[in-house]
Formats: structure tokens, C-alpha cells, sequence
């Protein structure tokens, strides 16, 4: 995976170089650098974050340890932000905006949103609802791992459609995301085994 992402990475730092040159392609097509893959990709992070704001939003009224807190706030503000980046570079592109929906991704033309991979199925979020204080930590941890490691999915399924994650800031995105989640999942990794071994 590290390996393939710096592949990738040195790509398209020649590629972004080439255009901002003026020695690869002109203005208009670099506009259109582009691939359905990278429309489906940030369209369908942005309902897949909006699961993860409202999961983390719960921190404070279902009774969440002080670091679980924390945790809690960085994502919201990061992925706030994340989705604000999505719907911007969709909208500049002429692209459909779906809403940042919590229940999944609502492709244009549809009513009931889609699960992406790693979200929680309703199911799931009304157990993560119903539970307080040590058993929502738990459970809050063990479901965003879970989370988590679906937008690294989501990253991987970009970087193996041939074109796709061309465009600069749509490479700069994933790349966020698989190093940000990546290190958050480790972070909770270690904060569920010390509940775990505080609860024996």
C-alpha cells in the first residue's frame, strides 16, 4: 500500500508540474482531468463523513471519556471540512452535489442513500445512540475503526480505476484521507485495547 502510494504520488507530482508549466495539457483540458471515478469518490465521501460528524457528535450527551472526546472533536472539525472541499470542487465542476446525508450517499435521481464501505447500517447507529458512557466508548471506537478503515477502502477503489486521481486536489484529498485515517485508526486502535484492559 505504501509503496503504491508513493508510486502514485511521484505521478502525480510530475503530472501537476507538467500543467502548472505550461508543458502538459492546456487550461480547458486540465479543467476536465477528471474521471467518473473521482466524481463517485468525493460525492460518496461526503455522506460517508457525515455518518462519521453525527456519530461524533454524540460524544458529549451519550457520556464519552475525555479523550474520546477530543478524538470526537478533531473529526468533526476535519471532516467538516472535508465535506465543505467535496461539495466545492463538485459544484466548480459542474457536478452533482449530493447532501451530506448520514445515512449514506444520495446519488442523483435517487431516494434512499447508499452505504459506502465501512458505514454503519441503521442498525448499527441506533446501538451506538442507545449506548452511554464506557459501553458508548467502547462501542464509538470499535465502529469508527470500522469507519475509518472503509474511507481507506474508498481510496483504494479510487487509485484502481486507470485515470482516476489525476487532478491534483482530488489526489491531494485521498491522500489526506488514507494518512489522516489511517492514523486516527491506530490512535483508537490503542485507546479500545487500554478501555479493554481497564475494564478487566
Amino acid at each position: 500500500m505504501n509503496r503504491r502510494f508513493s508510486v502514485v504520488l511521484a505521478l502525480a507530482t510530475l503530472s501537476t508540474s507538467l500543467v502548472s508549466t505550461g508543458q502538459g495539457q492546456s487550461p480547458a483540458s486540465a479543467r476536465r482531468n477528471y474521471t467518473e471515478a473521482d466524481v463517485h469518490f468525493l460525492a460518496g465521501m461526503i455522506g460517508h463523513h457525515a455518518q462519521a460528524i453525527q456519530m461524533a457528535g454524540w460524544a458529549p450527551s451519550h457520556g464519552a471519556n475525555a479523550s474520546v472526546r477530543v478524538l470526537c472533536e478533531r473529526i468533526v472539525v476535519a471532516q467538516n471540512d472535508e465535506i465543505a472541499f467535496a461539495q466545492r470542487w463538485l459544484r466548480e465542476h459542474g457536478e452533482y452535489v449530493p447532501p451530506a446525508d448520514p445515512r449514506g450517499h444520495i446519488m442523483q435521481g435517487m431516494d434512499h442513500p447508499m452505504l459506502m464501505p465501512g458505514m454503519l447500517t441503521p442498525e448499527q447507529m441506533q446501538q451506538l445512540d442507545a449506548a452511554r458512557g464506557p459501553d458508548f466508548d467502547r462501542l464509538f471506537l470499535t465502529f469508527m475503526i470500522q469507519h475509518h478503515q472503509g474511507a481507506i477502502t474508498m481510496v483504494q477503489q479510487l487509485l484502481a480505476v486507470p485515470g482516476a486521481a489525476q487532478d491534483g486536489p482530488i489526489f491531494r484529498f485521498a491522500s489526506d484521507v488514507n494518512a489522516d485515517q489511517t492514523t486516527e485508526i491506530n490512535r483508537m486502535t490503542l485507546m479500545l485495547d487500554a478501555l479493554k484492559r481497564s475494564s478487566q
